[in-house]
């Protein structure tokens, strides 16, 4: 999700797009079992969480005007960090907390799906 280039309240909207996301998708795998709507809990929070983070990353370092170069350094440095957590989140899902799979990973590709997607919609709708 590129803070940068969306303003706080479309990333805020994004969001709260992607957390209905979550729970929409927790709630129809709790059809199948509990522990299913909880790996599509830990799935969907993979996304949303370094998301949140990044974000909060960006509007710390929007505050100050660094120079051009520092930038972009920022902003990769932000993304690096949030792939890795979000790695680290998926790994720890499946290997401390003994998740099923297949929610899990449906549950992350329909969030960051969204995370594509929402931003245009949102930029549409004004």
């Amino acid at each position: 999700m590129s803070v940068s280039l969306l303003s706080g309240n479309v990333a805020r909207k994004l969001l709260f797009v992607q957390i209905l996301a979550v729970i929409a998708s927790g709630l129809l795998f709790c059809l199948k079992g509990p522990f299913w709507g909880f790996s599509a809990l830990c799935g969907g929070l993979a996304v949303v969480l370094p998301n949140v983070l990044f974000m909060i990353f960006a509007w710390r370092h929007q505050a100050h005007t660094p120079a051009k170069g520092r930038v972009a350094w920022t902003f990769a440095l932000g993304e690096v960090c949030k792939v890795l957590l979000t790695f680290l989140l998926l790994v720890m899902a499946l290997a401390a907390l003994k998740v099923v799979f297949l929610p899990l990973i449906a549950t992350w590709v329909l969030v960051l799906v969204v995370q594509i997607l929402a931003p245009a919609v949102i930029n549409n709708k004004g």
